[in-house]
């Protein structure tokens, strides 16, 4: 008898919750991004590019806290790389996507848009992880750059790392929201992504930086993130070389955790399947 299995009435399958559909996301957006060779060779070359020229440009020329300009770059290459493989390529990826019907395939398969987000978060988590080993070999081999020295550094640079990670993501899914098509996605991302960087003190010192500079750079997460991966790299001495003379690793939480929620928030809001036009 059809619908039924041993004379009992047959049952409609379980929905997958949203937490497993998540982890499917997450499995096949690594894989999607491994097939995409030319995106590999520039997210996880980037940094370490940006970090052989500033490193080559300015070698162990101390700071005046007599930090070496190396170690104290290291961490802004570290989370522009991290600004880079979330926000960037997901806010330009995701557009792309949406354009070319990838999205509205998804919503037909009724797969919910948290678990989408979750997915790309799970992602980003996995290649920033391979970019960040990449980078931070390049930097103690060729550079003599200490690593955290021991485990109650490694735990602060492992939450400014997911912290800033996950702020990043979300951020890029909210703002893949802004551009009208992919051809326009790079335009309107790029100035925003060049700003902040130099805004944060990824490639300067933040006290070379007009103070006008710096109070734009605190409402933004990178700034916070560059500076609780420098209290993670650096001597407790080098906090003397920061604008308030510390770490302020406190508000660095608070802030980017404030935009993990915000931009979570702004995802489900205003996530589209379609373009506005459409």
């Amino acid at each position: 008898m059809s619908g039924t299995t041993g004379g009992r009435p047959g049952r409609t399958p379980a929905r997958p919750s949203t937490a497993r559909l998540a982890r499917a996301r997450a499995g096949l957006e690594v894989r999607q991004f491994v097939r995409e060779r030319d995106a590999v060779a520039f997210v996880f070359a980037y940094p370490i590019v940006m970090l052989v020229i500033f490193g080559s440009i300015f070698g162990d020329q101390p700071l005046p806290d007599g930090t070496p300009f190396s170690h104290y770059f290291l961490a802004g290459v570290v989370a522009t790389g991290i600004m880079l493989t979330s926000f960037q390529s997901l806010a330009v990826g995701i557009a792309g996507e949406r354009e070319d019907g990838t999205l509205k395939r998804l919503r037909g398969m009724a797969v919910p848009a948290l678990a989408y987000v979750l997915g790309k978060v799970g992602m980003v988590l996995a290649t920033s992880l391979v970019q960040l080993v990449l980078v931070l070999a390049v930097a103690r081999v060729g550079y003599g750059v200490p690593l955290p020295a021991d485990a109650t550094h490694w735990a602060r640079f492992a939450w400014v790392f997911a912290l800033g990670t996950v702020a990043g993501t979300v951020l890029g899914v909210a703002f893949s929201a802004v551009p009208r098509s992919s051809r326009s996605a790079t335009a309107v991302v790029a100035p925003v992504v060049i700003v902040l960087q130099f805004f944060s003190g990824v490639f300067f010192t933040l006290t070379s930086l007009p103070g006008w500079m710096r109070a734009v750079a605190e409402v933004f997460p990178l700034k916070w993130m560059a500076q609780g991966l420098r209290a993670a790299l650096l001597p407790e001495t080098a906090a003397a070389g920061e604008p308030r003379g510390g770490w302020e690793l406190g508000t660095g939480a608070a802030v980017m955790a404030a935009w993990c929620v915000l931009g979570l928030a702004l995802c489900l809001r205003s996530f589209r399947w379609t373009r506005r036009d459409r």
